[in-house]
């Protein structure tokens, strides 16, 4: 997806391997304002958090299969260009230690699937400024 230069709306990154998941974060974003960009993994989306000044958070999927969402998350949390844009795990994971291991890896805060809007949609809020 092209990256918009000059536009006001928030980009909100979607970095997630399941099309069925991009698709329904797409919906919810979009019916709440933002503007959703898509990854389907997480080298496509590191590349374009480089090639991007306009993305304000990412909504990280957890579990992929080329470069799972610890390491992506790290990866971006130690780059000067994005490091300081807000990392949200949204992961299936269930276990009691995996939020602790998200925030390990960096993630500012984390939704666990299935997504309740609501609180997706106060955890967005409270990251973007």
């Amino acid at each position: 997806m092209a990256i918009p230069i000059n536009d006001e709306s928030i980009h909100i990154l979607i970095i997630d391997d399941e099309p069925l998941n991009i698709l329904a974060l797409c919906a919810v974003l979009k019916s709440r304002g933002y503007t959703p960009l898509t990854a389907g993994s997480a080298t496509e989306g590191l590349a374009m958090l480089d090639q991007s000044n306009t993305i304000k958070l990412v909504l990280m999927d957890m579990m992929m299969p080329d470069i799972d969402g610890y390491e992506a998350t790290t990866r971006i949390k130690k780059s000067k260009h994005c490091g300081h844009i807000p990392v949200i795990a949204v992961t299936a994971q269930a276990m009691a230690d995996d939020r602790e291991k998200c925030l390990a890896a960096g993630v500012d805060d984390y939704v666990s699937k299935p997504i309740d809007i609501d609180v997706l949609s106060l955890v967005i809020k409270k990251h973007i400024k």
